[in-house]
């Protein structure tokens, strides 16, 4: 059985990550989106909160779980068995600085391959950071981000929680 994870902060998971996912659950018997617990990273959810948001937006998709590590993505990769890396791309810059972690990942641990996955050209504009600076300023974002997601940007600009 193949095992993926699919590694990230997600703050907050977007129809991009949507789109990698499942491909991603296409390819792999099974895919872990796994939430990396970043604590030198200012984020706007908690990793709980992200970790329930993407649980309602990947429901439905066969094979596909939720999960979350701390430290280095390889050893969390080696701790749940999983034999590949699923990485999106968006432009040629995310491959620049995902082609170099791959390659220390290589070298860390050779029996793990990393998978790019390519987002679909309708999303390749959109990142958690765009969708975050529009949702703070009471921007509509539902066309990129999961139902899920959408709700919980509008409750938090609505209490004035996204400034």
């Amino acid at each position: 059985m193949s095992l993926a994870i699919y590694p990230g902060s997600f703050d907050p998971i977007t129809l991009g990550h949507m789109d990698v996912v499942q491909r991603a659950a296409a390819i792999f018997d099974r895919v872990t989106v796994a939430v990396l617990q970043n604590s030198s990273k200012s984020s706007l959810f908690t990793v709980e909160e992200r970790m329930e948001m993407i649980r309602e937006s990947v429901d439905g998709i066969d094979g596909v779980d939720v999960s979350s590590f701390n430290g280095l993505t390889v050893e969390y990769a080696r701790n749940v068995q999983a034999n590949a890396i699923v990485k999106g791309l968006r432009a040629v810059s995310d491959f620049e600085s995902e082609f170099q972690q791959a390659l220390f990942n290589r070298k860390l641990a050779p029996e793990i391959t990393t998978v790019f996955l390519m987002t679909s050209f309708a999303n390749v504009y959109l990142s958690s950071s765009l969708v975050k600076e529009v949702a703070r300023f009471g921007g509509d974002v539902s066309f990129a981000v999961p139902q899920p997601v959408a709700r919980r940007l509008k409750a938090l600009a609505l209490k004035g929680g996204g400034e």
